[in-house]
């Protein structure tokens, strides 16, 4: 369970990361109460989750998920660049979770 929640927390922490765009330096109300909100659900639940997962594998899967989920975000959304170099490192960075993932205990 502790993992399902991790996985939340990481997709939350995507939302959250995009919302940034959107805030405008937090200049525009909605966005910006909204982009608060997912931090801290976002940050709830990574700690509901570390109770079990160890702190250093919980931290760096969750911003791993959110840059990853970010990044792609970045490229479908914001037409950030798709370059070759740019795919490969999004996929050292999947390959890190899943190798977190694999190697730590519950």
């Amino acid at each position: 369970m502790a993992w399902t929640i991790l996985v939340i927390a990481g997709l939350l922490e995507i939302g959250w990361a995009t919302g940034l765009k959107y805030t405008h330096g937090f200049t525009r109300l909605g966005p910006s109460v909204i982009t608060i909100a997912l931090m801290a659900v976002s940050m709830w639940l990574l700690a509901t989750a570390v109770r079990t997962i160890p702190i250093g594998t919980g931290y760096a899967v969750w911003t791993g998920i959110g840059a990853v989920g970010t990044a792609i975000v970045g490229m479908a959304v914001f037409g950030e660049s798709t370059a070759p170099a740019r795919i490969g490192c999004i996929l050292m960075i999947v390959g890190g979770i899943v190798g977190l993932k694999l190697l730590s205990a519950p």
